[in-house]
């Protein structure tokens, strides 16, 4: 029986603030020791650690992760068998055009992002 995957603690919390206007300043003041510098972002293909013959099969899992779909049902809409599905989020098997295209209306996303 598969486990489930336990959540990783975070070391950092969002929180957004509701003040009036004229005392955003302040409350800017008042937390700026604390707030990471949010201008030192990272571009997302530095933070994901993808090979680029990886990411087409995790466009995939994440499309369909997103739209709360399991491989049966993305295989079903696709009409293809759902071990295709598997072996593409695995790149074992390629996308080609035309299975792009269709991935990408069954997902609601471009199909560009699967090649």
């Amino acid at each position: 029986m598969l486990e489930r995957t336990k959540a990783h603690p975070t070391d950092c919390v969002e929180l957004r603030f509701v003040v009036p206007a004229s005392k955003a300043d302040a409350v800017r003041r008042a937390v700026a020791p604390f707030i990471a510098d949010a201008e030192a972002g990272v571009p997302w293909r530095e933070a994901l650690v993808i090979a680029d013959a990886e990411l087409p099969g995790a466009m995939v899992k994440g499309g369909r992760v997103k739209e709360g779909l399991t491989q049966a049902q993305l295989a079903a809409l696709v009409g293809i068998p759902q071990r295709h599905v598997s072996e593409m989020e695995h790149g074992k098997r390629p996308i080609g055009k035309e299975m792009a295209k269709r991935l990408g209306k069954a997902l609601g996303v471009g199909y560009k992002v699967f090649l």
